[in-house]
């Protein structure tokens, strides 16, 4: 298995954040790979033209067939932004400041030979660049607004996680092999690789629509672990009816919704309420203390209060029996 070694510090000054680059690559595996089914509607969307860009260029078809294999991708792909929510050119400036033979040595980690050209060809940075500016404007950036606000609920979940649980419990939830092992050390996948070192150096934790954890640095002391994010599509949830009765159907609803951090917007697109509707039953429930509410960026996240999810949770022994 792999594992993180980290100290006091590591964890002290470790944060949470959203990545253009990082969500763009996360969809250009989705795009390349089987994916999941709730991956599905998104992929068929765009996988043919996708198909028809790589046909055209044989350049970035190259590359991609050497960039990727089942444990591994190519450095130069997944290095971890400098500061969380950073724009996908500002990251892109590491990637294009980079030399023929850098791209050619981070490829001949994941697969050798490198197809001719890939050997002869030059400015492969700037190659690989456009492809991913491809990926982003065609199949990422036109619902950016919708997924930065499931990636930024998640960053609030987590960091809120954080504060009750401390990093034991945070880490468990972020995919099914990661954990806190003790000792300093961090289980982040199962792959046979060697324990990474980051003790004394930063470490990020980027949430984005991804099927697994994967792990990227930029060296020598710059690391962070992508981890797929919750929430990934809206779902139904139907509140009790006893919750029904005591506050109404519309405001129930909200608050069971509410379980993990949810932005007004997409309250709106889950109950089929008007924006004006769901603020004011936002503003009630908020006002009665069943709802905390904290901005991230540009958004106001709602999620339960302690007293709301006891509201929504009471003990089955507790709810009336049936008649």
């Amino acid at each position: 298995m792999s594992e993180f070694m980290v100290d006091a510090d590591t964890l002290a000054n470790a944060r949470f954040g959203t990545s253009q680059l990082t969500e763009t690559v996360s969809a250009l595996k989705l795009l390349l790979r089987p994916v999941e089914p709730w991956f599905r509607p998104w992929k068929d969307t765009h996988v043919a033209s996708f198909e028809a860009a790589l046909a055209a260029d044989p350049l970035w078809t190259a590359l991609l067939d050497s960039a990727f294999s089942d444990s591994w991708a190519a450095d130069f792909l997944t290095v971890p932004p400098l500061a969380p929510d950073l724009t996908i050119e500002a990251e892109l400036a590491y990637l294009t400041s980079l030399d023929d033979d850098h791209i050619r040595a981070d490829l001949s980690v994941v697969r050798t030979p490198l197809p001719a050209i890939v050997r002869e060809t030059s400015g492969l940075s700037a190659a690989a660049a456009e492809l991913l500016r491809w990926v982003w404007r065609v199949t990422v950036e036109p619902d950016w607004r919708r997924r930065l606000r499931v990636l930024q609920a998640d960053v609030v979940s987590r960091t809120s996680r954080l504060s009750e649980q401390g990093w034991s419990g945070v880490l468990r939830g972020l995919g099914p092999d990661v954990r806190w092992l003790g000792d300093g050390r961090i289980q982040v996948n199962r792959w046979d690789y060697p324990p990474t070192d980051v003790r004394g150096r930063d470490l990020m934790f980027l949430a984005a629509h991804t099927q697994r954890v994967n792990v990227s640095w930029r060296l020598p002391d710059r690391y962070a672990l992508t981890y797929p994010v919750t929430g990934i599509f809206a779902t139904t949830t139907t509140p009790d009816e006893p919750l029904v009765q005591l506050l109404g159907r519309n405001r129930a609803r909200i608050l069971a919704e509410a379980a993990e951090p949810v932005s007004t917007t997409l309250l709106v697109a889950t109950t089929g309420l008007s924006l004006a509707t769901v603020s004011d039953h936002l503003r009630v429930l908020t006002d009665a203390g069943l709802l905390e509410r904290r901005r991230s960026g540009r958004s106001v996240l709602y999620w339960q209060s302690d007293t709301g999810r006891r509201v929504v949770r009471r003990p089955a022994s507790n709810r009336p029996e049936p008649r």
